[in-house]
C-alpha cells in the first residue's frame, strides 16, 4: 500500500520538529545559565562580592580556610568555600 504524504502533514511535521528543537535548545540555555557562574574567582571579584579588603582575601589564603590556585600571578579563590565560609560565620 502506498501512503500519500499531503503538503498539511509536511506542514505538521514541520512544526513538531521546529517545537523539538525550540525545546532541546530552551533546555540548554537553562543549564549554561546554572553552569555560567565560575567555580574559581579572581581576588578582585572575592573583594567585591564578600565586601573585604586585600589583606582579609590574602589572610584567608595564608590561613588556608579556602581552597585557591595561583595562575600566572593571579590568585583564584573556590567561590563554594568562601560561601561556606562566610555563612558559617554569619550564623
Amino acid at each position: 500500500m502506498e501512503e500519500i504524504v499531503t503538503k498539511e502533514d509536511l506542514r505538521q511535521f514541520g512544526l513538531l520538529l521546529l517545537d523539538k528543537i525550540q525545546t532541546i535548545f530552551k533546555e540548554r540555555n537553562s543549564q549554561q545559565k546554572e553552569s555560567s557562574d565560575p567555580e574559581w574567582l579572581k581576588s578582585k571579584a572575592v573583594r567585591k562580592l564578600l565586601d573585604i579588603s586585600a589583606g582579609s582575601v590574602q589572610n584567608l589564603r595564608m590561613t588556608q580556610k579556602v581552597r585557591f590556585k595561583k595562575v600566572l600571578g593571579s590568585y583564584y579563590y573556590n567561590k563554594e568555600d568562601l560561601l561556606k565560609l562566610f555563612k558559617d560565620e554569619s550564623n
